[in-house]
């Protein structure tokens, strides 16, 4: 259950924070195998796997120079197509709730444009990673930290445009890929975490009223099982959690995003368009995770994490295509 409850429940945000539920032994115990899965995730693979681990994959590292531009026509797609639907940003974010609603949507739509184009984008990224957050800040944190993979990516993007060379090629310097790519992957990773709280484990009234209403989310009882609507809300949560956590340690990029691309495209048979345009930049982001991470120059710095003291290891090998 990956899909965003508030998209698709009327007044989703009259459901009551339960933060008492993540302390319920089920829940608790599951957040806590999450945890103890990320690192040794992130432990195998740093120590022991190649990279890239999936050298069947490899292919998809030909379109690393591509991939900047590829990444803000998601971008621009999903703005355009939220402007035009009256929402900001987010499709449960309705621009009614917002003072100078519409010329959010004015500037929101001609941002979008402006991603599709690949005209000279770091200007774009800039106002978009600084727009967002002041107006998402009127509606709450949560808002704000549900769309952190938007900004993730208009992070990325003002470090990495696309260049004025035939479609948009680029070849970053390593020191600034990785950069990048830490951005994209805590936005992303991030607007997840956020969304498994607040849709799921510290908001299990709305996750229930969702599952009552889309009864086929339920993948257990689809193939026989039947578990308590709680627990089940627990294991959606803590899912949708580890693969948050997965995305922002970086490790093993081609095994996670396809693990991950499942349930983000098996909702798409039951909420159909409003899901896909919704959840394009997150496509965005598997796709540059994957492309990154299928390339023998640049997996490396898919998974890339700041060190909090010591020297800083010395660049990887300038990119090549």
């Amino acid at each position: 259950m990956l899909a965003h409850e508030k998209w698709f429940v009327p007044d989703a945000g009259g459901y009551p924070t339960d933060w008492a539920f993540v302390l319920r032994p089920v829940t608790a115990a599951l957040l806590l195998a999450v945890l103890l899965a990320t690192a040794l995730w992130r432990y195998v693979a740093v120590r022991f796997l190649p990279a890239p681990e999936l050298k069947v994959l490899r292919f998809f590292g030909r379109v690393v120079p591509y991939v900047p531009r590829l990444l803000a026509i998601h971008l621009g797609v999903s703005l355009l197509a939220a402007a035009v639907s009256g929402h900001f940003l987010t499709h449960d974010l309705d621009v009614d709730e917002l003072a100078g609603g519409s010329a959010l949507l004015l500037f929101e739509g001609a941002l979008g444009v402006w991603f599709i184009t690949g005209i000279r984008l770091r200007p774009a990224a800039i106002l978009l990673a600084l727009t967002g957050p002041m107006a998402l800040l009127l509606t709450g944190p949560v808002g704000l930290l549900s769309a952190m993979d938007l900004l993730g990516v208009a992070v990325f993007l003002s470090f990495v445009p696309p260049s004025d060379a035939a479609f948009g090629r680029v070849e970053p310097d390593p020191a600034t890929l990785r950069k990048a790519l830490l951005a994209l992957r805590l936005g992303a990773g991030g607007a997840l975490v956020t969304l498994a709280f607040a849709e799921k484990l510290a908001n299990p009234a709305l996750a229930r009223e969702t599952l009552r209403m889309f009864p086929r989310l339920d993948v257990f009882a689809l193939v026989g099982i039947h578990v308590p609507v709680d627990t089940y809300v627990a294991v959606a949560g803590a899912t949708e959690l580890l693969f948050g956590l997965l995305v922002i340690s970086g490790a093993l990029p081609q095994a996670a995003v396809l693990v991950a691309g499942i349930p983000f495209n098996a909702t798409l048979l039951l909420f159909g368009g409003t899901e896909m345009l919704g959840h394009l930049p997150v496509y965005g982001v598997f796709l540059t995770l994957l492309a990154y991470g299928s390339n023998p120059a640049t997996a490396r710095l898919v998974r890339w994490l700041p060190r909090l003291r010591g020297r800083t290891p010395a660049p990887a090998p300038v990119l090549t295509s």
